[in-house]
């Protein structure tokens, strides 16, 4: 730990001893937390910074759509706007965020809403669609004032909970003890290949309670395709770059380097803070970057999530002669964990559906 993390330790425990009352309040119903009939699955974590939370709510979504009416509600971080909003065709980053905007553009027969009052938006949504069978939360361990149906805990295996400090020391929101509330605790963000003695060590550290199942899953890459809004008429199946200029957003673009550098001789960087917005300044750093690589084979690739920020909104129109890609990812199980975390989300929607 630097001197300066050292320095931000007593701040991080009153921090977290305020978490701590915040959450006794919740647990002494001194603060009501409210269910709901309807089957609510929550998708959060302990820390501040990406845990892989849209893959697998979009694994989610991928495993119940061909049964269930799905909604899934956020409370659209980085959003311009306000209150409940339901997405559209017409939706961008400003207006509903860029994970949302994600999930309408992947899956736009799946009912997206924004609200910051979860509560507030579960209920909206409850009364506009009657059928609506399941609703998936994300990004809500810490919004307790709902009290979810199944509770999906991530944790980076990079950096696990268990070895991370209350913010500002570290990155966790709440004391490592909240983690009691989850059903599921996954280690995202593996390696493609597990060992047993890994996963017994790992076991060992976050010692899962009794009601509690732990799984392990990883981050599969997908071939580039182009951003939305843009008409390029690169290949997209080109595999090798003499150089990828790559620009992202998020709080750890490591992997995504380590990935990208197996396609390219050179990879150059641009990296902005998490959930960056971008501005006109931003974009014509990128295209001067880009002009400067001495190279015809040569091309920009940021993240999904990096690319919902510029889609449907005036900055796109600074890439529109640009071969600019994103990189798909989706959220892989390992061994027999595909089948334990299924058998527990699909017998829990199909036992608390009848109850509707």
């Amino acid at each position: 730990m630097n001197f300066l993390r050292i320095l931000l330790l007593p701040f991080a425990l009153l921090y977290g001893i305020l978490m701590c009352i915040r959450n006794k309040f919740f647990d002494w119903k001194i603060i009501s937390s409210e269910s709901f009939k309807i089957p609510t699955i929550s998708v959060g974590n302990l820390s501040a910074g990406g845990t892989g939370k849209t893959p697998h709510i979009e694994y989610l979504i991928r495993l119940l759509f061909a049964n269930y009416k799905i909604a899934t509600l956020s409370r659209g971080y980085g959003r311009k706007s306000k209150g409940f909003i339901k997405a559209d065709i017409s939706s961008n980053y400003y207006k509903i965020g860029d994970e949302p905007l994600q999930f309408k553009q992947k899956f736009p027969e799946v009912t997206v809403a924004v609200d910051e009052k979860r509560k507030h938006g579960i209920k909206l949504l409850s009364n506009l669609d009657r059928n609506l069978d399941v609703v998936l939360l994300d990004d809500a361990f810490q919004h307790r004032y709902i009290k979810p149906g199944l509770s999906i805990l991530l944790t980076d295996f990079h950096k696990l909970y268990t070895n991370d400090y209350m913010m500002p020391t570290g990155t966790l929101r709440e004391f490592r003890k909240g983690a009691k509330r989850a059903n599921i605790i996954i280690v995202t963000k593996t390696y493609s290949v597990l060992s047993p003695l890994t996963r017994r060590r790992i076991t060992k550290l976050i010692k899962p309670k009794p009601h509690q199942t732990l799984l392990f899953s990883y981050i599969k890459y997908n071939s580039l395709q182009l951003v939305p809004g843009l008409d390029y008429n690169l290949q997209t199946k080109k595999r090798k770059f003499n150089t990828i200029l790559m620009f992202t957003g998020i709080a750890n673009s490591y992997p995504l380097q380590q990935h990208l550098k197996n396609f390219c001789s050179e990879l150059i960087v641009i990296e902005f803070h998490d959930h960056h917005k971008y501005t006109q300044k931003d974009t014509e750093k990128i295209n001067k970057t880009y002009s400067e690589i001495f190279s015809k084979n040569k091309a920009i690739v940021t993240t999904e999530k990096d690319s919902m920020r510029l889609y449907k909104t005036e900055l796109i129109k600074n890439f529109v002669d640009l071969p600019l890609y994103f990189v798909p990812i989706e959220m892989i199980f390992h061994n027999d964990d595909k089948s334990k975390f299924e058998k527990i989300v699909l017998n829990y929607v199909k036992e608390n559906k009848k109850i509707r």
